[in-house]
């Protein structure tokens, strides 16, 4: 596996050695012990989350003042733009954020530390998407950032209207939201 560094030093990017042939392909997703070699981690995950959604849905920007967690991420099928952006008001990089492409086809992995939130829009016709938590997922202390707080400024690859749930589409601009100290 190969650790890709990112504009947010916390938020690593993880490209797995991938062995392909006539018959498909076979990867390791994750091995613990190699996880904390390579990135430096120790980290425990709890809770393995699927989810599938359709072109333009986006669905962030999701993070739990409380229980907070952890994420490595990956997309099974299709290709999606996942984002996080650092909520901890104490770090130099608060309030900014990095993205990157995710798909079946390039195998990459993010790795989302607690204290980040979290996001991604659908940019293929579907897509399947796989995280593991360090936290088990708390509702009274989910919180939900604005995809599109202007103070912020992600550039989502899209150009219609995203398909948000009517929670996403009350999250807080990040002078309103709960953050981390």
């Amino acid at each position: 596996m190969k650790v890709i560094s990112t504009n947010l030093p916390e938020v690593l990017l993880l490209e797995p050695k991938v062995f392909g042939d006539e018959r498909g392909f076979f990867y390791e997703s994750f091995n613990a012990i190699n996880f904390a070699e390579l990135t430096g981690l120790d980290v425990q995950f709890v809770q393995d989350n699927h989810s599938k959604s359709t072109k333009n849905v986006l669905r962030g920007m999701h993070y739990q003042i409380q229980q907070a967690q952890g994420k490595l991420v990956r997309v099974t099928s299709g290709e999606v733009f996942d984002v996080a952006v650092d909520l901890r008001k104490s770090s130099p990089r608060f309030g900014l954020w990095t993205g990157t492409t995710l798909s079946a086809d390039n195998h990459r992995q993010m790795w989302i530390p607690p204290g980040f939130a979290h996001g991604f829009v659908v940019t293929s016709n579907a897509a399947e998407f796989l995280y593991k938590t360090t936290d088990y997922w708390a509702p009274e202390y989910e919180r939900c950032l604005q995809w599109n707080d202007p103070a912020v400024g992600i550039q989502w690859p899209i150009l219609d209207k995203p398909i948000m749930s009517a929670k996403d589409q009350q999250g807080k601009l990040l002078t309103d939201a709960e953050i981390f100290a």
